[in-house]
């Protein structure tokens, strides 16, 4: 089959946009396009546009933007082909011709998929049976209520070697065999594959059953029986609940992969609908495109033993040569022995949801792997938990990527074995004494000053830098006034804010330029010199400021850090804000490829930047609760 540009462009032509949306979306008139609450997120005014004119719909609130296509792939879930064939077939054109092979093969597996689905209802049908009181037994005793059996479709097979085999007798048994519904013996006749278990099936993204899984009822092995590879079962491109939590995701915002059925399904019932799992395998490069399809940073919530925690290390490892700028993994890590569907029953959805708001970022993972790999006493074992950092951040595929893991292992095996940074010694050119104003990198190489922000960056500090956090940032430096130096060009750049802010940055920096060997007293005593000795204490006793550098006891390489974080944060979203509101203003100018391109993207920075500042102010949080 070929699907050309020409054959799509007229699809998109003979559809309807705002119809098609207006099926599942409301939708109201505005001007010449229509508006709603979007579709993919949660939101109460409407920022979801459909414009029938140009083909397309957006987002300004999340970025969302496509055709019709799209939109059947992206809100319905359903793979390209079926997509354009459901389109098709609405605006009245016909498909491209297939050869006869694919042909055949597409009656074939529609022969499948119904006798996949007979099997499913056959399953059902003798759960709430008879000989199904002991499998709704288990279904009770793991607290999975009525509806929510239902909604996956738990059924139940009978203790028997043939009772499916005649239920869909009229299919034959070749073509039973090929769905993995009977088992093929030489010289004997084929017999029911799943004998005695509670019955879950496998659904593709249209929702249609492909596969099934078996659990044993009462003793015996295995205790999951699956489907074996089918022409309709891929289980390395399949996960589990996949066609549901789509819709859930868009509207979380995140995607759960945990190890099991049951535990997809208590979380479902527990509220969280963005659950999926592996079919007893390891993750594969597969099934983590299609995590990150929906989501940038997927969560992987293994169980808590020892076989999750290493099925958690593989899917990192697998992860590395597809890492890229902004997509990544994050892992939620259980207490030993618990998994998912225990925590959810005996503590409740709270303490789940906890676990998801801190989870483990993937550099965090491989470092304690690693660190824990073997004792770190002797000079050839550090040298041995270098190479393996060295080989590990030389797996990841992206160049940008792999230079900030190099960076990062660096800092950190610094860090762990006490070799802090060197001792400031800017220089300024040949034959002055002048000291220049540069910085060191993560490394502690000394790099040289940048050039001094113009007008116009000075112009966005002043116009839109965060007052509270601003305020906290100061407090910090007076805190810890070798960061001072460190940070020189950029707070240089804020000089030209606005009001006793401003005046104050102004006069930090001149410290700095005046004494370089400075602690807390030197501070305070040059800051009296300059009028702003009351200003000064102020900040001092802000310690209600949620972070960890504004208080007096914290401990001091914490603070330090989150300070760094924090004058990035704060000296980055002016600008980010300033150019979010021209390329917003340029979208509703001129709505194309290139101008939403640019606003996606600095959608995402923005929201990178206040997941950010909002993850120093947890950590201070917890930090305060220990």
């Amino acid at each position: 089959m070929s699907l050309t540009p020409a054959f799509l462009d007229e699809l998109r032509a003979r559809t309807l946009l705002s119809g098609l949306i207006a099926k599942t979306t409301k939708l109201q008139k505005a001007g010449r396009e229509f508006r709603a609450c979007c579709p993919f997120h949660n939101e109460k005014t409407p920022s979801f546009y459909v414009n029938d004119d140009k083909g397309f719909y957006h987002c300004f609130g999340c970025g969302a933007h496509g055709d019709a296509i799209r939109w059947m792939t992206d809100q319905r879930g359903l793979p390209f082909i079926d997509a354009v064939k459901e389109l098709v077939q609405a605006a009245g054109m016909e498909m491209p011709e297939q050869d006869r092979r694919g042909a055949e093969k597409a009656e074939r597996a529609k022969g499948l998929h119904e006798a996949m689905e007979d099997a499913a209802k056959f399953f059902v049908e003798r759960l709430h049976g008879i000989e199904g009181a002991e499998a709704r037994a288990v279904i009770k005793k793991r607290g999975i209520n009525d509806e929510t059996a239902k909604t996956f479709g738990l059924g139940y097979s009978p203790d028997s070697r043939g009772k499916l085999k005649e239920a869909l007798k009229s299919y034959g048994d070749p073509m039973l065999v090929e769905a993995g519904l009977l088992i093929s013996v030489e010289k004997k006749d084929p017999y029911d594959r799943f004998r005695g278990r509670l019955m879950i099936p496998i659904r593709d993204v249209r929702g249609r059953a492909i596969a099934f899984g078996g659990r044993i009822i009462g003793d015996g092995e295995p205790k999951y029986l699956n489907s074996p590879e089918t022409p309709l079962f891929d289980k390395g491109r399949t996960l589990y609940n996949l066609d549901r939590a789509q819709a859930a995701a868009r509207k979380s915002g995140r995607i759960i992969a945990v190890e099991g059925y049951m535990d997809v399904i208590a979380l479902a019932q527990a509220g969280f609908g963005e659950a999926v799992a592996p079919l007893g395998t390891a993750m594969t490069e597969h099934q983590l495109e299609r995590l990150w399809r929906i989501a940038d940073v997927p969560l992987l919530c293994f169980d808590g033993d020892s076989a999750g925690q290493k099925a958690a290390l593989r899917a990192a490892h697998r992860a590395l040569p597809m890492l890229q700028p902004g997509r990544s993994l994050a892992f939620v890590t259980l207490a030993d022995g618990l998994d998912p569907d225990d925590l959810v029953r005996t503590k409740g959805p709270q303490a789940f949801e906890a676990l998801l708001k801190a989870p483990q970022p993937l550099v965090d993972l491989l470092w304690q792997s690693e660190v824990a790999a073997e004792p770190l006493d002797t000079p050839e074992q550090r040298a041995g938990l270098k190479r393996r950092l060295n080989e590990l951040a030389d797996g990841i595929g992206d160049p940008n990527v792999k230079h900030e893991y190099v960076a990062e292992f660096r800092e950190r095996i610094d860090a762990h074995f006490g070799r802090g940074p060197r001792a400031f010694e800017a220089r300024g050119p040949r034959g002055s004494s002048a000291p220049a104003r540069g910085k060191r990198d993560k490394r502690g190489n000394w790099q040289p000053p940048e050039a001094m922000p113009g007008a116009t960056m000075r112009s966005m500090g002043a116009a839109g830098l965060d007052p509270i956090l601003a305020r906290a940032v100061l407090a910090g430096l007076i805190r810890h006034p070798a960061e001072i130096a460190r940070h020189m060009e950029v707070l240089g750049s804020l000089r030209g804010a606005s009001g006793a802010l401003g005046r104050l940055f102004e006069a930090v920096v001149d410290v700095a330029l005046e004494d370089r060997q400075l602690d807390q007293g030197k501070v305070l005593t040059i800051l009296a010199r300059s009028g702003f000795d009351q200003m000064a204490s102020e900040l001092l006793r802000a310690d209600t400021l949620p972070f960890s550098f504004t208080r007096p006891k914290a401990e001091e390489k914490k603070a330090r850090e989150d300070l760094n974080e924090a004058i990035a944060v704060m000296v980055a979203r002016p600008a980010v804000d300033a150019a979010l509101a021209e390329a917003t203003a340029a979208m509703l100018e001129r709505f194309d490829d290139e101008s939403f391109a640019r606003q996606t993207a600095l959608l995402r920075q923005r929201q990178e930047l206040e997941t950010r500042l909002a993850n120093l102010m947890l950590a201070d949080d917890e930090n305060l609760e220990d």
